[in-house]
């Protein structure tokens, strides 16, 4: 055989390689071909390139989710166990997060995200290990040159000269603004000797105090206390912006739009707002504009790094290239926004394949790669499996069967995975009851490294893993197999066969809002005039002017016509079938009659609310007392920082728990505000003391959530947290039921199940109410009841009339949460006719950035039509539909997957 026969037998080989010494490439401009890389493959094999390269490595795949999915998968694969209680030091897992904007938007990132890019920038040429990774839509984008980040960053160290006013300019024209108080990234304020910003890319924002001229110190501290935390010596401030914003640079931008864009300067609200120095949304997508020349992501890399790619990024990159140019057909003919063409703001095909194959690097793909493709050096086809069928079916007779076989193979060793503490704690229970005992594990790492054949960590992980021939790491010599079994592997396809339950379907809701739910025939009730029946609407000339009447039908065929600016006097009809509805005369005391014996009925349930509230006050409670070191061990395992509010509230019920008489405070505050933290700091203290918790929340679904939040919280304490709704089957519910009884069970998360006669509670101390608007007075009132002395704790985030009445007039104690966390990205809202390119565009600019729509839909029986159209609005979504009227086992299922993000 010819030595060049031999050099193409060694290129076109398909070796059999392991993911836990996966080949690299050995000379420049090397490119090599990974394939049959099955579930979490991949990422074990990227992860150990990464130990074994000690270069950086970017990685790049077809979009945010998948970005996301890997970087969780690397994060876990790259963490080191710890060594005499001291941590590994984990290989960086880094990101260049998208602006999460869609092409030629009007909408600006926001500024925790530029903040995130230009630290990534930042950091990138001087990167000595770890992995970026990055999607293609992302990796196509032009930046700023290199030289613009650190030349326009703000070097300050203790001693330095600083001219105040100098620098507040200078810091005006990085694009910081100016404010009284530092909160946000991109902020500065000048107070006396005391300058104070929140640089791009830092944790937290600077205090640098001067004595005359000269820096005295340099400070962090809390946006939110304002106190100073830790020294430090020398800090970098970034640019604000991607863009310079000084007076010369505006004026570059000037000569080069007039240089780019044929059209009239003055006719642009772009062109006039930049020329008078103010930045307008979407000023990003005239980048170019800037700057002489662009960079790419490319440039920022050092020279040795090696370059990753999915097989499907380049195909990725082709549609994401045909979405650029389609927006650019739709919006390049507005006047006031003139645009530049997809070639100055993106890379081109053919450029992003030149630059992916001018570097080292590495294609892989799931499937076996064949053959050796141009323009590679070698195929390598790894020694992984596909990950077999393990799932759990309790119907059967032996539900774990497949699960137990498959441990029993000689030489096994499987890492079971749970996505949270508290979901570990649920697994190894379900686990047990199959004599499966799986021991704690830190890491991948430790159990790999490690003899265990059976262990259970906790990590973020759903794709499975198998390795039918893998040594453990430290132990060469013991041959075996290796697998991870993710929570989706055993109970990702579970069925349980339930009966479903006929029930009428009520609607609680009496206020009709608009006239849309109105039909001609519907019953009615008219709050001064009584039952009628709504025959339309009508136009009648009043004053010379045609205004729009709802006419009504009473008894005898009379007719009132009632104005629709005065439509908060109509109310649904909510009494008999809808055609057997008493209509009323109109002129008689009917209606005041059956009035006068509601208000008689209403007088009973409130002289029924104060005798309670009057014993409430009147009995003695549980004075509960201070748990000490584990109330402060549990505090401290939080892992965010408490808002001053969220902290005022902790204590204020601290303080009346602490008290013999029953608590009954409501807490107020927006959602994501930290209400669900207050309840489980208060759970805590009662489960401490010995009694039991009861949360009641008013949909099964939040039962499910809230759950989930207080089995995760609880997880490390030998606290039992339960759930009680419709999901649970009769067998379960009896078995909550029981342990509610016995006391075993602490805590029990649960809907109106709660209410019910069967649920009967040991030694309840404290109820937790959430939403209360949405239960009626007596759902609320019979939790109460159940014990005079019950501690009462009611979260909500829109306080009704009522509750609003009793609080202020010291019935019921407030706690308002007002201070968002830290970084919360502001919700914005807009009210729109339907509108289907609006709708379109903004399920296209969520689903671009990675995240998930929650399309609301007010008609059970038009719902699958209502899927169907946003299908075909949004053709890249993958959209399912839930309802309240579905089985219980079809509604788990949609809302399991929408959770775990299998559709968007």
């Amino acid at each position: 055989m010819s030595l060049s026969a031999v050099a193409s037998e060694r290129l076109t080989e398909t070796s059999s390689a392991s993911p836990l010494a996966p080949p690299l490439p050995a000379a420049a401009g090397e490119r090599l071909l990974w394939g049959r890389l099955y579930g979490a493959a991949g990422a074990l094999a990227i992860a150990n390139a990464a130990r074994q390269a000690q270069r950086p490595i970017l990685a790049a795949v077809a979009d945010m989710p998948a970005a996301a999915q890997l970087r969780e998968e690397l994060g876990f694969f790259l963490r080191e166990p710890a060594a005499d209680g001291v941590a590994g030091q984990d290989i960086p897992v880094l990101t260049f997060p998208d602006w999460e904007t869609l092409p030629y938007d009007v909408f600006s990132p926001l500024p925790e995200l530029v903040s995130e890019r230009l630290l990534a920038l930042h950091r990138l040429p001087g990167l000595g290990r770890g992995v970026l990774v990055v999607p293609v839509g992302t990796l196509l984008q032009r930046l700023p040159p290199r030289a613009f980040v650190d030349g326009h960053a703000l070097v300050l160290a203790v001693g330095d000269r600083l001219d105040l006013n100098a620098t507040r300019e200078r810091l005006t024209r990085s694009g910081y603004q100016c404010v009284s108080q530092v909160i946000a990234h991109g902020e500065f304020a000048v107070r006396g000797a005391l300058l104070d910003v929140f640089p791009m890319g830092s944790q937290q924002p600077l205090r640098i105090d001067l004595f005359d001229d000269e820096v005295e110190s340099i400070r962090t501290f809390d946006p939110d206390s304002q106190r100073s935390l830790e020294k430090l010596e020398r800090v970098r401030v970034l640019p604000a912006r991607e863009y310079p914003t000084d007076e010369d640079a505006i004026s570059a931008f000037r000569q080069r739009w007039r240089a780019a864009i044929d059209a009239d300067p003055k006719a642009s609200i772009i062109y006039r707002e930049v020329s008078e120095g103010r930045m307008p949304g979407g000023i990003e997508y005239y980048l170019p504009l800037f700057f002489e020349e662009t960079a790419t992501l490319f440039d920022y890399l050092p020279d040795d790094a090696l370059v990753f790619e999915h097989a499907d990024v380049r195909d990725a990159a082709e549609d994401a290239l045909a979405r650029i140019g389609e927006r650019y057909e739709q919006r390049r003919h507005d006047a006031e926004r003139p645009l530049l063409p997809p070639r100055d703001l993106y890379l081109g095909r053919d450029d992003l394949a030149a630059r992916l194959n001018a570097r080292p690097g590495v294609c892989w793909q799931s499937p076996e790669v064949p053959d050796r493709r141009k323009g590679y050096a070698a195929v390598h086809n790894f020694a992984t499996a596909t990950p077999p069928a393990l799932a759990i079916h309790a119907r059967a007779e032996r539900p774990a069967a497949a699960l137990q076989a498959f441990l029993e193979r000689p030489g096994q060793r499987t890492l079971f995975i749970a996505e949270s503490t508290g979901r570990r704690e649920l697994l190894l229970e379900s686990l047990h009851g199959f004599r499966i005992q799986p021991q704690p594990v830190e890491s991948w790492q430790a159990f790999a490294d490690g003899r265990m054949d059976l262990g259970i960590t906790v990590a973020p992980l759903e794709q499975p893993l198998l390795l039918p021939s893998a040594p453990p790491l430290a132990h060469p010599a013991a041959d075996g197999s290796l697998a991870i079994v993710t929570e989706t592997q055993l109970y990702g396809e579970r069925v349980r066969q339930e009966r479903r339950r006929k029930q009428k379907a009520r609607d609680g809701e009496a206020v009709v809002r608009n006239l849309t739910e109105l039909h001609e025939g519907a019953p009615v009730v008219h709050e001064e005039h009584g039952v009628g029946r709504f025959i339309g609407l009508q136009s009648l000339a009043v004053g010379g002017e045609k205004t729009e009447f709802l006419a009504l039908e009473y008894a005898k065929g009379d007719k009132l016509y009632v104005p629709v600016s005065s439509l908060h006097l109509i109310s649904r009809y909510t009494g008999a079938a809808p055609e057997n509805a008493p209509l009323h005369r109109l002129g008689s005391d009917q209606w005041d009659k059956i009035k006068r014996k509601a208000a008689e009925k209403a007088h009973d349930v409130a002289a029924e609310l104060l005798d309670i509230y009057a014993r409430r006050a009147a009995r003695q409670g549980v004075a509960f007392p201070d748990p000490g070191t584990e109330y402060a061990a549990f505090s401290s395992a939080f892992e965010f920082e408490e808002t001053p509010d969220q902290q005022r509230a902790i204590e204020a019920i601290m303080e009346d728990m602490a008290k013999a008489k029953p608590m009954d405070r409501v807490v107020c505050g927006d959602v994501g505000f930290g209400k669900t933290e207050v309840a489980m700091r208060a759970a805590f203290v009662a489960v401490s003391a010995g009694k039991q918790v009861a949360v009641l929340v008013p949909t099964t679904l939040l039962a499910q959530q809230h759950y989930q939040n207080f089995a995760d919280r609880f997880a490390d304490w030998p606290i039992k947290v339960e759930s009680l709704s419709r999901f649970q089957n009769q067998k379960e519910t009896k078995a909550v039921q029981d342990g509610i009884a016995a006391g075993t069970v602490d805590i029990v998360v649960g809907t109106h199940k709660l209410l019910q006669g069967n649920s009967r509670f040991k030694n309840l101390g404290l109820a937790i109410i959430d939403e209360e608007h949405r239960f009626g007075v007596r759902h609320k009132e019979q939790l109460k009841n159940l014990r005079a002395e019950v501690d009462v704790l009611t979260l909500t985030a829109t306080p009704i009339p009522r509750t609003l009445n009793m609080a202020m007039s010291g019935m019921r104690d407030l706690s308002i949460i007002a201070t968002p966390p830290v970084e919360r990205h502001p919700i914005k809202t807009f009210v729109s006719p339907w509108n289907d390119g609006l709708i379109q565009e903004a399920c296209q600019r969520e689903i671009a950035r990675g995240g998930q729509v929650y399309f609301l839909h007010n008609e059970v029986e038009t719902i699958e039509n209502m899927a169907q159209k946003v299908e075909a609005l949004a053709p890249s979504a993958r959209v399912e539909f839930a309802h309240g009227q579905m089985r219980e086992k079809d509604l788990e299922r949609v809302m399991r997957d929408f959770y775990h993000r299998r559709f968007n």
